[in-house]
Formats: structure tokens, C-alpha cells, sequence
């Protein structure tokens, strides 16, 4: 049965078979974790991520994790925040459950995830963390043997206390 962990950490060090970077459209590097993920995985990951011609909104794609621990990094583009009225819920859900499917089909075992769009992206840290362990613990229930350990790594205080929160409440 699969487990879910918190730590707090910073994602590029995760020893996991799988660490999900929190990527823009492009798939071309960034800021934030997506800028860390692309320092530490070296240039081979740009190069990689030049043959996926993007990515869209709520998608997903794989790629090697060249110096990393890890050994892919899913690929995913958490929506913008424009004040919840451009679907921006359905789509952070579907930048989980597309990851965690992607990992499912490539025998991804354990993956690690960052607090996506809650950065640059403004989503809202609380709606957001709601969204994610949703997304992961309904993934889990109908997937219960495919992804063994899903972590939340949480590279600040404020969103680690929130994922306690949510992950400490009784399931009703």
C-alpha cells in the first residue's frame, strides 16, 4: 500500500526514483524550482527538454534526471492564479494526477513533488496544498500498488505547516 510523506527539503536532493519539476510551458528553464532543478540535473536536461516541444497547462512529460539523485524528472505546468475563475483548481489537480500517471506508466516506484504554481504563479498556498493531497490520495485509492511513496517536499516553513495540517486530519 502505497505511503505519503512530508519533508522539508530542498527537491534536487531527494533520493526518489522520480522528482517533478514545477515547469513553464516552455519546458526551457525557469526560476524557483524549476531554475534548482535545471542547475543540479546539468545541461543534458535542457537539451532533452528542447526535443518535448512544451507542455501544456495541467499536462505532463518525462525526461532523465542526468545529475540527480533521481533518476527523471517529470515535467509539469501548474496553472497561473487568476483569482479561481479560469478553471486554475481543475488544472493544478490534473498537473498531479498527469504526473502520478506518467510515473505510474513508466514503473516509477517513488516521486517526489514541490508545492506547484504556489510560487511565481500566485495560487493560493492553502487552496493549493488541499488540491494536491486530494489529487494524490484519490490517485492513490484507485492506483494502490503502482507508486509506492508519494512525497511532499515542502522547501518552506509556511507550506510544510499547511501539508501537516491537511495530512494529520482523520479521513472522513
Amino acid at each position: 500500500m502505497a505511503q505519503i510523506h512530508l519533508v522539508k527539503e530542498d527537491i534536487t536532493r531527494m533520493k526518489v526514483d522520480a522528482i517533478v519539476n514545477a515547469a513553464n510551458t516552455s519546458l526551457l528553464g525557469g526560476g524557483g524550482v524549476d531554475g534548482a532543478i535545471n542547475r543540479a540535473a546539468g545541461p543534458r536536461l535542457l537539451q532533452e527538454c528542447r526535443t518535448l516541444n512544451g507542455c501544456k497547462t495541467g499536462e505532463a512529460k518525462i525526461t532523465q534526471g542526468y545529475n540527480l539523485s533521481a533518476k527523471y524528472v517529470i515535467h509539469t505546468v501548474g496553472p497561473y492564479w487568476n483569482g479561481g475563475k479560469a478553471n486554475e483548481a481543475a488544472l493544478l489537480q490534473d498537473a498531479y494526477t498527469n504526473s502520478l500517471m506518467l510515473a505510474k506508466e513508466n514503473g516509477i516506484r517513488s516521486i517526489a513533488f514541490p508545492n506547484i504554481s504556489t510560487g511565481v504563479y500566485h495560487f493560493p498556498k492553502e487552496t493549493a496544498a488541499q488540491i494536491a493531497v486530494s489529487a494524490v490520495n484519490r490517485f492513490l485509492s484507485q492506483h494502490p500498488y503502482d507508486v509506492t511513496d508519494v512525497y511532499f517536499v515542502c522547501y518552506d516553513e509556511e507550506n510544510y505547516l499547511l501539508y501537516q495540517q491537511l495530512l494529520n486530519r482523520p479521513s472522513m
